[in-house]
């Protein structure tokens, strides 16, 4: 079926913001697999496939490129990628230059040569090149990305052989590493051939992501989730429908949860279906962060204009930040940044306000509570788990609505130190079970004991809960912990991280945007899940 790029650009003209396109990546055994999985391609909203020759087991060239070009009602790319490059070919190269030379006069739209064999390539070609298709000339490094130098000298040294379009895949050490394929991507809009460039591994999930921003002509999406052509590969679905991929352009803000791990994380669900219902021209992704100080310091354009801070770096978020609200100064972590106009960067913490209003809500109706008080925290004894960026805003927040603190944590020392800072009592988490003063306490677990995939774990026996009146649990992968779960069969009211997952969204809503956050919408969103 024949049906040009450009064709395919006009379809969807008016929903999008960007031309840069989404290739299905296939994999199969079998044409006729590869057949089924190009109709998937279609109707998942890709603008074209890559059908990866390598992956099939018998292979018959002349019959076989023939009917898949005939039988794809997207444009096509053909790759024959050979195990020196990290594909599965392991054959004799002539023949399969051969087969390229073929596939390329019998009507592909694209063809994807690597760097290494395109000089041979280019010397072993029958007459001229076919207007129609279009040459990628492609370089994968599997261990690091170059430095911006050796970068700039790998697009110059592919443009130079001849290619219509470059190709660079390199491997993220570090996130910061992306940094340096969005200025080689930008750059080579104004030097010459247009440029698919990406990073590969979890490290470098935004480059796949934000590439219509900085002008990148394509990016890959997966079927299915898992089974992908190359590390880091988010699919088809979530391109379109989680990262809102076509209304990317020049302009739209980033913004991101910056965490390690956050693969977990719903934030980006929750954030870019609300910036989607409003218009709002922000994005939001997930950025697996080593180094804190050394991420703000590259990404230090005021595109990058917000974040949500989780484990491990609320704390050394505090340092990183030109300005930071005297209440996260005095809870000691930050779980959100703005990138002010100036640059500069404002730290406050939204994380106590959502956890103990949810925290309040679950008491409320209890026949246990001093009504006579604002809270119905006053008075209570508050157990909190965990002494670092989440376990400060609780015990925070537990003191300042009257509550008498123990902090319980790994090590006893921190667990000290922090009950000295808001002057409170500490345990060691081993002494929990055996912790019983009084009844009707309340338990608040900011630690990730009981997170996937450790599911099964849990920081106290449930003998010990029989003591609290409620618990709640910070967590929301999954929802209901193994900790939850024994807490409502010991008759324990039970507050999941979902609760404060969305009151504390509400503000970082209003402080990315500048518009009141859409509780009903979050609150929605939220219950899918």
């Amino acid at each position: 079926m024949e049906l040009t790029v450009e064709a395919v650009k006009m379809e969807s003209q008016g929903v999008r913001n960007n031309s840069t396109l989404i290739c299905a990546p296939l994999m199969a055994d079998s044409v006729e697999e590869i057949v089924v999985q190009m109709n998937r391609a279609k109707s998942s909203g890709a603008d074209l496939v890559e059908i990866r020759l390598d992956s099939l087991k018998n292979f018959n060239p002349v019959e076989d490129v023939q009917s898949l070009i005939k039988q794809c009602p997207l444009p096509t790319l053909f790759t024959y990628r050979p195990t020196w490059e990290g594909g599965q070919y392991d054959g004799d190269e002539k023949i399969r230059l051969d087969v390229l030379h073929f596939v390329m006069e019998s009507g592909a739209d694209y063809i994807d040569v690597e760097l290494k064999a395109v000089e041979e390539f280019n010397n072993s070609m029958r007459g001229k090149k076919p207007a129609k298709c279009k040459l990628i000339v492609s370089s994968h490094n599997y261990q690091c990305t170059p430095s911006i130098e050796d970068l700039g000298n790998l697009v110059a040294a592919i443009q130079a052989s001849g290619a219509d379009i470059v190709k660079i895949a390199t491997t993220a050490v570090d996130i910061t590493d992306v940094a340096r394929v969005f200025q080689i991507t930008v750059h080579s809009q104004v030097s010459g051939a247009p440029i698919i460039a990406m990073v590969m591994g979890e490290r470098g999930l935004m480059s796949r992501i934000l590439c219509p921003k900085f002008g990148g002509y394509l990016t890959f999406g997966a079927l299915d989730s898992g089974i992908v052509s190359a590390p880091g590969q988010p699919t088809i679905a979530d391109l379109l429908n989680l990262y809102n991929f076509r209304q990317i352009g020049p302009d739209t803000k980033i913004f991101g949860i910056i965490g390690k791990p956050v693969s977990h994380s719903k934030s980006p669900i929750l954030y870019n279906e609300a910036f989607r219902a409003i218009g709002f021209n922000g994005i939001y992704v997930h950025l697996l962060v080593d180094d804190l100080a050394s991420f703000f310091q590259t990404y230090s354009s005021t595109d990058f204009s917000g974040f949500s801070c989780t484990i491990p770096h609320k704390e050394s978020a505090l340092k990183c930040c030109d300005e930071v609200d005297p209440v996260a100064e005095s809870i000691g972590a930050v779980n959100c940044i703005i990138r002010r106009n100036s640059g500069k960067l404002f730290g406050c913490n939204t994380d106590y306000v959502g956890a103990i209003s949810a925290i309040e809500d679950g008491l409320r109706g209890s026949v246990h509570i001093n009504s006579a008080t604002g809270s119905p925290l006053a008075g209570k004894l508050f157990v909190v788990i965990g002494a670092g960026g989440a376990g400060k805003a609780l015990a925070y927040g537990a003191k300042e609505k009257g509550a008498r603190v123990v902090i319980a944590n790994r090590t006893y020392e921190r667990a000290k130190e922090l009950a000295d800072t808001i002057g409170g009592h500490a345990l060691s988490i081993s002494e929990l079970d055996n912790f019983r003063p009084e009844s009707h306490m309340i338990l608040a677990n900011t630690t990730s004991i009981g997170m996937q995939p450790n599911i099964d774990e849990t920081p106290i026996s449930k003998e010990a809960l029989k003591s609290y009146e409620l618990v709640f649990d910070a967590i929301y992968t999954p929802k209901i912990t193994r900790l939850l779960r024994e807490a409502d069969e010991c008759g324990a009211k039970i507050v999941t991280g979902v609760e404060m997952f969305i009151g504390q969204a509400y503000e970082q809503y209003e402080r990315f945007t500048g518009l009141p956050a859409p509780k009903e919408l979050f609150n929605k969103i939220m219950s899918n899940y």
